[in-house]
């Protein structure tokens, strides 16, 4: 497979972003080659398209397959498997998404919530027990609000997430309407 410079500066960018998101530049590479490609490709094209050692790209392929980001399978008459990404990028972000929680936030849950359970018995200890309380909270205020969305259908969280700013302006509507209510019920008395 031939990359050409406009697909080589998407794949090199995303190489870069890689190790900003946790996942090494060869990850990233590969990944992006798989996303822009038409047809799925085996290690070698990959090999031979990127211009990386072979067992690199295994070792890329290993870590995509562990996140759950690439699909594979084999074509007739060939005994080479081949990979492709999820073609709906929802499913990608939903995917990834799950992976960072599940790698990521549990961990860190399981060790707050070991923390609260022992009796501290300094001030020292009370305080940051109080503060990891919090942080647990928020963490689980976050965790339960990530699974109602990850339960969205792709059509309503898209209108969701174009209301943007339009969810403020329902929940301020609603606060004023509250208060209306009030003063009227308050005049009443």
């Amino acid at each position: 497979m031939n990359v050409t410079d406009y697909q080589q500066g998407f794949i090199l960018h995303f190489g870069e972003m890689g190790s900003r998101w946790g996942i090494n530049r060869t990850v990233g590479q590969i990944y992006a080659l798989l996303f822009i490609s038409e047809d799925p490709l085996n290690a070698e094209q990959i090999t031979d398209a990127l211009g990386l050692s072979r067992s690199n790209v295994s070792m890329g392929l290993h870590e995509l397959k562990a996140w759950q980001l690439v699909n594979s399978r084999h074509l007739p008459g060939d005994r080479r498997e081949y990979f492709s990404t999820p073609a709906d990028v929802w499913a990608i972000f939903r995917t990834l998404a799950e992976q960072r929680h599940k790698r990521e936030v549990e961990p860190t849950l399981s060790m707050l919530r070991s923390a609260l359970m022992h009796e501290a018995d300094s001030k020292p200890d009370r305080h940051a027990q109080e503060r990891m309380r919090e942080m647990h909270d928020f963490i689980e205020l976050i965790t339960g609000w990530f699974n109602d969305v990850q339960g969205l259908e792709r059509d309503t969280l898209i209108r969701l997430m174009k209301l943007g700013n339009g969810v403020r302006k329902v929940f301020e509507l609603k606060q004023k309407a509250g208060l209306g209510k009030r003063a009227a019920e308050g005049a009443d008395q």
